[in-house]
């Protein structure tokens, strides 16, 4: 069964699954997104679109409008109409016919929007996020003209128009329907509803964990700085799957080969050295186990750790089958019994459950040698400890938690990164193929978007990246114009004063660089995250403040909606003044004589914790130790301790003065 054959027969089973019952009996089918309790984008023109028998007459008719539309499905039953939508309102009904009448109910006209990015986004009021007060939030949540639609999480190496909804469709917000729907969605549209009057739709499309790259098209990474190369090779594949896997596996093949020669636990012949039962291994050093490589004696290492463990195995068990249970093992392992290779497997949170042939089980001491390899992330034999045992059958067993010996084998510091599997969330393009393309002929009145967490580390690249993919979606949406609010990351992490190298605080940078497309605008959540969660429970400020990006700037509501913004500093002696824009929808922020969160050098380029006051609108900024000042930084740091904020809540975004 070829790729595009695969592909239809699973569209068409995703829109049995999500369209109205009416489907079953007709001819006339409707992609996945199109279902009952949907909104449609109010005064404006929609496209609603499908599949029919070839070469047939479709009619459409709407319930806001006493005309009907007439239409011919094409020589592959393929069919679309353009339908004007009249002012907020409904419910309405749809009726699409070839003959066979299917009807889509309870229709709404209003606001919708398009909400994407990664986990803090994802984040449902309940389920694994649990929001502030998220008990007291699902049981108010009663408002049946918002509608949720949820898209259920694919990766598609080429665009697809085939999508799933893990509600089983648009349903009306309720105590039922919300608890697993993305809380920041659900906190930005209350408000618009609230606010506006009008019904409220919102698509929550999102990954945990993605970075920018997946939801961003091919054909916008081909103009990237870095992905141009991939890019290309993908084309040449013509965008196949089953080729994209081959190429794939002969890639990760070659890598694996490389990082098996610089393997110190194996000689010039690809021989183990260390496994044997009588290798000396006095010198190794002892970790408990099980753990994590980087929290007990390696940080930020991957690479290969080979373990030696001694067990006594008792004389009744000797020439007995046992079954080896090791618990999770991150990334790869292969383990040997007493320098026999008896197993290997793979999947850093997958229980490892391997035999040990009868012949190799001995009365006394055997020495159990693994060899872990850890392509990225944490690494090493991870447990649970009551999961790590010999067994002989029944109740019999052995623990194997506590002390193992260890040695390096190799680091991945001087290797390329390891090839990406196609099928990861993370490759590039893979979201946006199956997650945003099936929504591209769908009209939306803006998008919202939170993510970047993912992409820390890679600032240079994430500030070219971000805007393209703004220009992409608006491209793609055929919506040059079309609204993008997004969230930049909120604080996280270990406090520090100072902290000028802080690969967070130039992720933020990065972010607010997007601010010069036009139709953008930036929620600032520098005061709103948590040291040791990467999501902050309290989304209901974040989308209090994101919503009034909105209902300022896309829908002329007199509200606030931002603090001022760094415009320029002067030199005054050994004081530097900060001045600042406040735009038409801000406030000044807060007059204070102790304002946290400045950091100041002068030439040697070395950074003190700064006094600042505010005075007139600006900020006053010192220290005794900096007598002649060279530049001055806000909120720059992982997780800044930063007062600079307005009496509506809003907070001064993260800003420098330098360049360095």
């Amino acid at each position: 069964m070829n790729n595009r054959f695969k592909k239809i027969i699973t569209g068409v089973l995703g829109l049995a699954a999500v369209a109205s019952p009416a489907t079953l009996d007709a001819r006339v089918t409707l992609p996945g997104i199109f279902t009952d309790n949907m909104v449609l984008q109010r005064n404006d023109t929609v496209t609603i679109y499908g599949s029919a028998d070839k070469n047939s007459r479709v009619t459409v008719k709407v319930g806001w409008s006493a005309g009907a539309v007439v239409t011919r499905s094409d020589a592959d039953g393929a069919w679309s109409v353009r339908v004007a939508t009249a002012d907020a309102g409904g419910p309405y009904t749809i009726s699409i016919s070839d003959g066979k009448e299917l009807k889509l109910s309870n229709v709404m006209l209003g606001e919708v929007w398009f909400c994407s990015g990664q986990s803090n986004m994802e984040m449902p009021i309940a389920g694994w996020g649990k929001v502030k007060d998220y008990e007291q939030e699902i049981a108010n949540a009663d408002y049946p003209d918002i509608r949720l639609y949820l898209v259920k999480q694919a990766t598609s190496v080429e665009p697809t128009d085939a999508v799933e909804s893990t509600l089983g469709g648009w349903q009306e917000c309720s105590p039922s329907t919300v608890p697993e729907f993305s809380s920041l969605a659900y906190f930005f549209a209350r408000r618009l509803w609230q606010e506006l009057h009008v019904p409220v739709g919102v698509v929550a499309s999102t990954w945990g964990g993605t970075p920018a790259e997946a939801w961003t098209s091919a054909e916008t990474l081909s103009g990237v700085y870095g992905y141009g190369e991939q890019m290309a090779a993908l084309k040449a594949l013509d965008f196949d799957s089953d080729k994209i896997f081959a190429l794939y596996q002969k890639q990760l093949g070659e890598w694996k080969e490389r990082v098996y020669k610089i393997d110190t636990g194996y000689n010039s012949d690809g021989k183990e050295l260390w496994v044997a039962e009588d290798f000396d291994d006095s010198d190794w050093k002892d970790m408990a186990v099980p753990n994590y490589v980087e929290q007990a004696g390696l940080p930020g290492f991957d690479g290969v750790v080979w373990f030696r463990h001694d067990v006594d195995i008792p004389q009744q068990w000797a020439g007995k089958e046992l079954k080896l249970d090791l618990g999770a093992i991150d990334d790869e392992d292969i383990v040997y019994w007493n320098g026999i290779k008896i197993a290997e497997g793979a999947g850093y949170n997958t229980p490892r459950h391997y035999t040990v042939p009868a012949a190799y089980v001995k009365a006394g001491r055997n020495v159990i040698a693994v060899r872990d390899f850890d392509t990225g992330g944490e690494g090493g034999l991870t447990g649970p400890a009551d999961a790590m045992a010999l067994h002989r059958g029944g109740s019999e067993k052995i623990s194997l938690a506590g002390a193992w010996k260890y040695r390096v084998g190799c680091s991945l510091v001087d290797m390329p990164a390891v090839p990406m599997s196609p099928g990861s969330s993370s490759y590039p393009t893979v979201l946006f193929n199956a997650m945003v393309n099936p929504w591209l002929k769908y009209t939306f009145k803006g998008a919202i978007w939170y993510q970047g967490e993912a992409n820390v580390g890679r600032s240079r690249e994430y500030e070219t990246l971000f805007q393209a993919m703004i220009h992409d979606w608006r491209k793609q949406f055929g919506n040059a114009d079309m609204p993008f609010y997004f969230v930049q990351l909120a604080n996280y992490l270990q406090r520090a004063d100072v902290q000028p190298d802080s690969q967070w605080a130039a992720l933020r940078e990065a972010q607010a660089k997007a601010l010069h497309i036009s139709g953008t605008g930036m929620m600032v959540n520098i005061d709103l995250g948590e040291a040791g969660d990467i999501h902050p429970k309290n989304k209901q400020e974040v989308g209090r403040r994101l919503s009034a990006l909105a209902l300022s700037r896309t829908y002329g509501l007199d509200v606030v909606a931002s603090a001022p913004v760094y415009k320029d500093y002067t030199i005054e002696g050994n004081k530097v003044r900060i001045t600042f824009d406040i735009p038409a929808d801000g406030e000044p922020f807060i007059a204070s004589s102790d304002v946290k969160g400045f950091i100041i050098a002068g030439s040697d380029q070395m950074f003190h914790v700064a006094k600042a006051y505010v005075e007139n609108g600006t900020v006053v900024v010192y220290s005794d130790e900096v007598p002649m000042p060279a530049a001055v930084r806000y909120a720059w740091a992982d997780n800044p301790e930063c007062t600079l904020s307005t009496p509506s809540g809003f907070t001064v975004a993260p800003f420098r003065t330098d360049t360095w």
